[in-house]
């Protein structure tokens, strides 16, 4: 029999406070009502530094059984392939959810991308740098036959940056707590590679871009630092 790790022990414990915690608290306050909602579309350049939009590229199809459940979680997705100068490409996601209640909270890739039919190779915590400071992340790696895709990404609960379920669901308890729902930013970038450090850099560097390009105020929305 293996042994349990302390991760899963403390998921196990999370999970039974937000359990108990439901049946005292009611959280009421909706982050989202008193907030302006964003919107990608517009807050993020279409081209920017050495970057531009390839349209050639489209994203792959989604079922309509996984599409009807984004639907639920999701109030707006962002989806976007970029190319630089060199032929590089980079697929970006954003996607934003007014209620991060347990039953809608924001999708971790490595629950969606096995949802499409990929296989996780590795995941891990990280950290990206960039010129607005260092992001706390995940890297991984998903495959389906041939197509090999390192993935970076951050989620934003509120104004706090989570990286796995643990700290997803800490977040939200520490929210539910003071009775708030609070809203979540998925965001989301990956390409088609076989060379996870040189794509990971390559990540770091688009990122960095993109946020140098965009309004400050957009910015800080996704990296969990907005204030109103």
């Amino acid at each position: 029999m293996r042994p349990v790790s302390l991760k899963h022990v403390m998921l196990g414990v999370s999970m039974l406070v937000i359990a108990l915690l439901s049946t005292v608290v009611k959280p009421t306050d909706r982050m989202s009502e008193r907030r302006v909602a964003p919107n990608f579309e517009t807050a993020v350049p279409r081209s920017f530094n050495d970057w531009k939009e390839d349209a050639s590229l489209k994203p792959i199809q989604i079922s309509p059984d996984v599409q009807a459940e984004l639907n639920k979680i999701y109030s707006q997705i962002l989806s976007r392939t970029y190319i630089n100068s060199a032929g590089q490409r980079v697929m970006l996601s954003i996607a934003y959810g007014g209620d991060q209640g347990r039953a809608v909270q924001v999708h971790k890739p490595e629950v969606c991308y096995p949802m499409q039919g990929f296989q996780i190779l590795s995941i891990a915590k990280s950290a990206m740098p960039t010129a607005s400071g260092e992001i706390p992340i995940m890297r991984l790696v998903a495959a389906q036959g041939l197509r090999v895709e390192p993935i970076s990404y951050w989620i934003a609960v509120g104004d706090t940056v989570v990286r796995g379920a643990l700290e997803q669901n800490l977040a939200r308890i520490r929210y539910g707590l003071t009775g708030t729902i609070p809203d979540g930013i998925l965001v989301r970038v990956s390409s088609i590679s076989r060379n996870e450090s040189e794509t990971y850099a390559l990540h770091d560097r688009f990122v960095t871009d993109m946020l140098q390009a965009m309004k400050a105020e957009d910015a800080s929305r996704l990296l969990g630092r907005a204030s109103g």
